[in-house]
Order: C-alpha cells, then sequence, then structure tokens
C-alpha cells in the first residue's frame, strides 16, 4: 500500500520531468535570445567608438530551433529588404559599416543591397573578416573603403546559369562550349549561350557602374571582364593581395571588436570538434600612450 511519502516522492519526480522537458524545449530559444542580445551591445560598442552605423550580412549555420536543426543562409531578398531598411533608415551624414561574412547567394539581392549601398551620400565600408565570395564580392565593390583580414577572400562574378536538375554552370564555360561546337551545337546549348551572353554582359555593367567613379572607365570595364568572363572557377580565393594588384579598394585591418562579434554567431555544436587549441589572446592590444609629466 502506497504511503504519503510515496506518493509525494511520486509528485516530485513527475515535476521534475516536465521541469527537465521545458528546459529541453525553451533553453535553445532562451540561448538564442541571450546570443542576439550579446550581438545587439558589441554593435553599439562598435558604433560608439569608431562614429560608424554598423549593418552585419553574416551567414553561418546555427542551430536556432529546439530541434537543433541546422539552417544554411545565403543572400536571398529577404537580406535584401532588411539591409536596404537600414541603409534608408541610415541619416547622409553618418558613415556605414557594412560587416559581410557570406558565400554569396541571389544576384538579384546581391545587386539590390549594393546600388543602396553606393547611394548612401557619407562613406560606406565593407569588413571582411573571412570571406565574402560572389554576390558578397559585388557588395563589397559598391564601398569607398573594403577593410580585410590578411587572410580574408574574395571570390569572382562569373554568373552561373541554371541547366535544369540541379546543374549550375558557369555562364563563361557555356559560352566556350557553345564556340567549340559552331554549327553542331543543339538548339538546347544555344538557347543556354543566348543566357549565359546575356548573363556575364548584364553584370559587367553593374560592376563598371559600381566602381567607376572609384577608377574609371577604362579599369572598371578591365576589371568588370576579369572578375566574369571565367579566368578563375567559381570559388576561387581572390586573397587580399591579388585584390590589391587587380585595383580595389582594399584596407588590411579589422576592428577587433569585428572578430569579437563574429564568435557571438556560433557554428552549430558537433560530436566531436574539428579544430581544438588552447586558446591566447589573437588580437593584440593597443599599447596605452604614457601622458608626459
Amino acid at each position: 500500500m502506497a504511503t504519503p511519502i510515496d506518493a509525494l516522492y511520486g509528485q516530485l519526480i513527475g515535476l521534475l520531468f516536465w521541469l527537465l522537458l521545458l528546459y529541453v524545449l525553451f533553453e535553445p530559444m532562451m540561448r538564442v535570445k541571450r546570443l542576439q542580445a550579446a550581438r545587439m551591445n558589441m554593435i553599439r560598442r562598435i558604433e560608439e567608438r569608431y562614429g560608424w552605423r554598423v549593418i552585419t550580412l553574416i551567414h553561418r549555420e546555427e542551430t536556432i530551433s529546439f530541434l537543433g536543426i541546422p539552417i544554411r543562409r545565403y543572400i536571398d531578398i529577404e537580406d535584401s529588404e532588411a539591409v536596404i531598411r537600414a541603409i534608408r533608415t541610415t541619416p547622409p551624414d553618418k558613415p556605414i559599416a557594412l560587416i559581410l561574412h557570406t558565400p554569396g547567394g541571389l544576384v538579384l539581392a546581391a545587386a539590390q543591397i549594393a546600388l543602396a549601398l553606393k547611394n548612401h551620400p557619407a562613406k560606406k565600408i565593407v569588413i571582411i573578416p573571412h570571406y565574402a565570395m560572389s554576390g558578397g564580392t559585388l557588395i563589397a565593390l559598391a564601398a569607398d573603403e573594403i577593410l580585410m583580414d590578411p587572410h580574408a577572400v574574395l571570390g569572382p562574378l562569373d554568373p552561373q546559369i541554371s541547366i535544369g536538375q540541379g546543374i549550375v554552370v558557369p555562364a563563361p564555360s557555356i559560352l566556350k562550349v557553345a564556340k567549340l561546337k559552331g554549327k553542331n551545337a543543339s538548339d538546347q546549348t544555344l538557347i543556354y549561350a543566348d543566357i549565359a551572353e546575356k548573363a556575364v554582359r548584364e553584370m559587367q555593367e553593374f560592376i563598371v557602374e559600381l566602381i567607376r567613379d572609384k577608377v574609371g572607365e577604362e579599369k572598371a570595364r578591365e576589371l568588370a571582364k576579369t572578375l566574369t568572363e571565367g579566368n578563375w572557377t567559381h570559388d576561387y580565393p581572390i586573397t587580399f593581395q591579388k585584390a590589391r594588384e587587380l585595383g580595389l579598394p582594399v584596407k588590411a585591418g579589422v576592428p577587433p571588436e569585428v572578430y569579437e562579434l563574429m564568435e557571438l554567431y556560433p557554428q552549430p555544436p558537433t560530436n566531436r570538434p574539428g579544430v581544438e587549441y588552447i586558446p591566447y589572446p589573437t588580437i593584440p592590444q593597443p599599447r596605452q600612450r604614457q601622458t608626459p609629466q
């Protein structure tokens, strides 16, 4: 026969079970809220120190649901709407610093962001702590100044053409095949070649529009051809040194607070970490100047 103590013990076990279930369900959401608050605090610190309006476009995989399912992000229309809204609400005399960390994405969305950034009257700075490929590079071209980590990279801007069933190929490669085939090319290949030719031309014209005022008409067209005509594979890393040789307005040096901000965009946890090390201060702190007595 159950005693009052046994009944109380059973109730405690049931209460603990429900409390544990609630923790498992809601703790991931609370963790995301804490991360978001920490990001806002760090962005506020950067704005106060450097006098910029800071906007971030950072695409990482994050466990953002209670199921822990990682979601990979790319530049899309939602991003362009949000970034353009932020640019539009920035005072015209306020410099904008756009922190980019992205593999690229939808050309339309990236182009909209680039145009909005370029049209802002005050100084525009793009900060790249790690990489800004494809559409990210297109956005970076709209800036007056690109601050890159010495090991950060940009990427080519050759348009990618979908040829069905999830297959995407570079536009310059389609044009090359059509040229080699000549009159023996199929109707389908010729159609793809027509689309590819238009895509390359449109991208070149847009690049020239973004950088003409910074490098001049002739240099702008030369750079547009270099970035779009298939000189490299689409994921080729354009290093800081290569970007400088191409004539892009890049400068080495990312504010230390940006690296701290990137730590607040964690990758999803795995069972076995791929990288392990004993942490040391990685960012040298500026030496304090001694005031003369």
